[in-house]
């Protein structure tokens, strides 16, 4: 098994509940809020292109046309923080600041969905994520 290779589980799938849910969905509102105060405090980048590229990293759910597993493996690269931290830095250093805000607005995009419950998906259907399952 590989860190890329998705775990299967019985369902339901596991979820985290509670005080531990509500701290995560906390943490998704902190860095929605950091990243754009970053990106209007420290970049001299145009407001628009944050609506503009807000929804963009929502892209990464092409996976779901070929299968659930696919989708789950694309959504999820797509989703956590590796990416646009790498993003981020690679920006900073060849001092890019329209790709930096590229990655702000993209980490942004990830704490919105974290806060809002759209959680990491686990490869059994779309709506089964680590923070609960999507919908009623």
């Amino acid at each position: 098994m590989t860190l890329l290779t998705p775990l299967r589980h019985p369902l339901p799938t596991p979820a985290v509940t509670g005080w531990p849910l509500r701290i995560l969905r906390s943490e998704g509102v902190v860095l929605f809020v950091a990243a754009l105060a970053g990106y209007f405090a420290g970049l001299d980048e145009p407001w628009w292109l944050v609506p503009v590229l807000l929804f963009v990293p929502d892209v990464f759910m092409v996976g779901y046309a070929k299968s659930s597993r696919a989708g789950a493996l694309m959504y999820n690269i797509g989703h956590s923080y590796p990416a646009p931290a790498v993003l981020g830095l690679l920006a900073s250093v060849a001092d890019q600041p329209l790709w930096q805000g590229v990655a702000l607005v993209w980490v942004a995009h990830i704490g919105m969905d974290r806060a809002l419950r759209y959680g990491l998906k686990y490869d059994t259907d779309f709506k089964d994520t680590h923070l609960g399952r999507i919908g009623p």
